[in-house]
């Protein structure tokens, strides 16, 4: 079996990097840009930093705003709507998550529009056509949809997320710029950075995972549990650290495939509207415990990522523990709760089912009944 590696045409990394947005519209003669990014953002005057930018080198654009922090299917069939009415012919994805897996949606959906209705989207999507080409600007530290062929849409009514997969929807250029981030309030840094770990720790153990992979997993742990604690605190370094690690991660997870965390998460944010690196920083660690017996010697790699010494005197039940605990002292150090309030006996069996059906499931390294989805769900309470 061959193994894939999809990342981006162009990726920019650095402060001030926003600037190369500019060079990259006119040297492919774009029109008119099609911004997708929240109201927080552009009430902060993040957004406004990129098309600030904009103006002044004469460069056309229309604002989209009507996104939510877990995106639903109405804001894209709105935001298919806006595209169509604004003349444009690239998007300009600006924030976190939200913003870009709602921009792709609408990208893809414009250049497929058999897939207006979104839930045909769900899993494994089979588009004929590229999106509508999409330049993308993270402001977080965390989901790295940047460099993915992931989008997460929330379907309302059925009160569950949907991930998308799709080689089509990767944004053509990545501008990772962290002082786009550095207006990010502390608790946001940290539940997005955590997101950010999950996504390195899942990746580096998930059913596909491959040398390739596993190098930029690796590197990614080891990136992210040194730069958190001082991105939270917002030092420059973490922020710089943060930004990195996170699409890092994103290069690896991508391509591989996520577990159980991810859609145990996925289905707390479409019940209670958990944020959604809050609920992968709470599923982690008891994940973690779950899986340890499937993992080989990889928490030992792991736990040497997070920069544990003597690993190597280790036996394997204690460098798995303590690989674990690392996990659950960085959580805890950058004040991510350990248990879900809102979580009651009677949700449990919707929930375990809901996390079963997810599309990030099957690559956990551990096969998981509904039963055992359950059990863990259990351990938040």
């Amino acid at each position: 079996m061959a193994n894939r590696i999809m990342l981006n045409e162009t990726s920019y990394h650095g402060a001030g990097a926003i600037t190369e947005i500019v060079n990259e519209a006119k040297a492919r003669a774009f029109e008119k840009a099609f911004v997708c990014s929240d109201p927080d953002l552009i009430k902060f005057n993040v957004t406004g930093k990129v098309t600030d930018l904009l103006e002044q080198n004469g460069l056309a654009y229309e604002i989209y705003s009507d996104i939510k922090a877990n995106p639903t299917i109405q804001n894209v069939q709105s935001g298919v709507a806006a595209f169509k009415a604004s003349g444009a012919d690239y998007i300009i994805a600006i924030g976190g998550g939200s913003s870009m897996d709602t921009a792709k949606a609408i990208g893809i959906i414009i250049a497929n529009p058999e897939f207006e209705d979104v839930r045909s989207l769900e899993g494994v999507a089979p588009t004929k056509k590229p999106c509508v080409p999409i330049i993308a600007v993270p402001t977080t530290a965390g989901t790295a949809a940047e460099v993915t062929i992931n989008y997460v849409i929330t379907d309302v009514e059925k009160k569950r997320k949907f991930v998308c997969v799709d080689p089509h929807d990767m944004p053509i250029i990545a501008v990772v710029d962290p002082d786009m981030m550095a207006s990010m309030p502390k608790g946001l840094t940290a539940s997005t950075g955590m997101d950010a770990l999950t996504h390195a720790i899942e990746g580096y153990t998930t059913k596909g995972a491959w040398e390739m992979t596993d190098m930029f997993h690796l590197k990614a742990i080891e990136i992210i549990s040194k730069s958190l604690r001082g991105a939270v605190d917002n030092t420059k370094e973490g922020r710089e650290g943060m930004a990195l690690g996170q699409y890092i991660a994103g290069m690896g997870f991508s391509n591989v495939g996520l577990g159980i965390a991810h859609s145990m998460a996925h289905t707390l944010g479409a019940v209670y509207d958990t944020p959604h690196g809050v609920a992968c920083a709470m599923m982690l660690p008891i994940v973690m415990d779950y899986n340890a017996d499937c993992t080989g010697e990889k928490y030992r790699e792991i736990a040497r990522a997070m920069g544990l010494k003597d690993v190597d005197s280790m036996d394997q039940e204690t460098y798995r523990k303590a690989a674990v605990d690392a996990v659950r002292k960085l959580s805890d150090d950058v004040g991510i709760p350990s248990k879900l309030e809102a979580l009651k006996e009677e949700d449990l069996q919707f929930l375990a089912e809901s996390a079963y059906a997810d599309a990030c499931a099957p690559g956990n390294p551990k096969n998981a009944s509904v039963e055992d989805l359950k059990d863990l769900f259990r351990k938040l309470m």
